[in-house]
């Protein structure tokens, strides 16, 4: 059986993106791996064995062309409206808190922040199927 260790995305700026990470999800620097023209950065915290690889490639100014194909990342949280609030207080890029119902019940309550690169992460309410 597979199981599913990393995501990575692009990055511009690493210091940038390890403080979003780490201030919006509390993502620390797990491991950082230097190559010829390009870094790895592996963020993670205790709540889950799966890692955010952040790659940085050398000498690159201009933003990553996201196009249509990457929709996002989830994460769930116990306290939805506190983290919302602390998201905004922070001063992060964060769209509407959103209660999605399906057959009239709520399927899912969650927001989007949008990380310095463009990236949206999706922050869903822990319960249901979102654990």
């Amino acid at each position: 059986m597979a199981k599913m260790v990393h995501s990575m995305i692009r990055v511009l700026d690493e210091a940038r993106s390890v403080d979003f990470y780490d201030k919006a999800f509390g993502l620390k620097v797990a491991s950082r791996v230097p190559f010829d023209g390009f870094t790895l950065i592996y963020l993670s915290n205790p709540e889950t064995g799966f890692e955010l690889e952040l790659t940085v490639n050398a000498g690159r100014t201009e933003p990553y062309d996201l196009g249509n194909g990457y929709g996002h990342l989830a994460v769930t949280v116990d306290d939805i409206g506190a983290e919302y609030r602390r998201f905004t207080d922070l001063g992060l890029t964060v769209g509407k808190l959103v209660e999605m119902k399906h057959d009239g019940a709520v399927f899912a309550h969650f927001f989007f922040v949008t990380d310095p690169d463009g990236y949206k992460t999706e922050v869903i309410q822990r319960g249901s199927r979102f654990q």
